[in-house]
């Protein structure tokens, strides 16, 4: 469950945004310290390679966020700008379905990754597109949406995808995919959500694109509309979506006809259906947050409520007792 909540606990700032270069401006030392803790989590040579190889992909593919990450990359000043944009390591147990009132839709999203400064440096950016503005939950320098609402539209988040399973091995499966991706010339999962966000202007315009849309690499999309029974999850590999109706609970395996695959994070069949027993009654003061949901490597919990353009987020980091324990304050973000 929740932890005690401290007043000495900061809330997660809101930041309209007109473009990276302000934002970075505005969050130096935000920046600086997530990359202060990659660089403790991955080895510099990895970092510098993984940089070279993610800039050549982001080019041949023609990727319409490559400028920002440029930005980002000059005001960084050392490598990784490229490579943290295409990193995709976390796990994650989502819920979509109709309200406790049960008059409208809700998204309930918790994230997991072992990448120490997630939670306590988490923004909500308030960004712009074609169809309308909306809140992106995310970090300096991170040019992707990987969970966000669009007040009267809808709220989408995406989980890792499962790791197809070729041999008896994890680390030879995680090596061919990884070499199939680059071979791709389609918007990884991060890039395909924001642009949804940007463009879509309805629930069933989002659904429609995130069926349809070619993807560089598997992904599980969780998406939640306005009207009580506008929800669904997207199981997609490159070119192919299975669709689950009505509400629903993604993790981190497949539930629907698709390859064999080995699932990610901790317990994530249990995640799920712990999730799914808190899902009906979920509201926004998070106390439906179990273990293992609630996890070690807990990085950020959201639930969000498109109709009412609600948002309540909260980051959380590792403990020394190995939980996970608040990072910031319960903030509601909109309205």
């Amino acid at each position: 469950m929740n932890q005690p909540q401290s007043n000495d606990l900061p809330r997660i700032p809101l930041r309209p945004v007109t473009g990276q270069t302000e934002l970075i401006a505005a969050e130096q030392a935000r920046l600086a310290a997530l990359i202060a803790y990659a660089e403790r989590r991955y080895p510099g040579p990895v970092i510098a390679l993984g940089d070279r190889l993610s800039r050549r992909w982001l080019e041949n593919s023609g990727n319409p966020y490559l400028a920002e990450i440029e930005t980002v990359a000059r005001a960084l000043g050392r490598p990784g700008a490229y490579f943290l944009n295409l990193s995709y390591e976390w796990a994650c147990t989502c819920s979509v379905g109709p309200t406790a009132r049960g008059d409208a839709s809700r998204l309930t999203r918790v994230l997991d990754w072992p990448f120490d400064g997630l939670g306590a440096q988490v923004l909500a950016l308030r960004q712009t597109g074609s169809a309308g503005d909306w809140i992106n939950l995310t970090w300096p320098g991170f040019t992707g949406a990987i969970q966000g609402l669009a007040p009267g539209r809808f709220a989408a988040a995406f989980n890792q995808a499962p790791l197809r399973r070729r041999t008896p091995s994890r680390i030879v499966d995680w090596g061919i995919d990884r070499l199939g991706f680059w071979g791709r010339r389609a918007l990884p999962p991060g890039h395909l959500l924001r642009q949804v966000f940007e463009r879509a202007q309805s629930y069933a315009e989002a659904k429609q694109q995130l069926i349809q849309s070619p993807l560089a690499m598997p992904a599980i999309f969780s998406l939640a509309g306005t009207g009580p029974e506008e929800h669904a999850v997207i199981e997609r590999l490159e070119q192919r979506a299975v669709v689950h109706e009505g509400p629903q609970v993604a993790a981190n395996h497949w539930r629907g006809p698709l390859p064999r695959a080995r699932a990610r994070g901790v317990v994530s069949e249990e995640r799920a259906r712990v999730m799914g027993k808190e899902a009906a009654a979920a509201g926004p003061d998070l106390a439906w947050l179990r273990r293992p949901v609630l996890n070690e490597t807990t990085r950020l919990v959201l639930y969000a409520e498109p109709a009412a353009g609600r948002l309540v987020a909260q980051g959380f980091e590792a403990a020394d007792d190995h939980q996970a324990a608040p990072a910031t304050a319960v903030t509601e973000l909109l309205p």
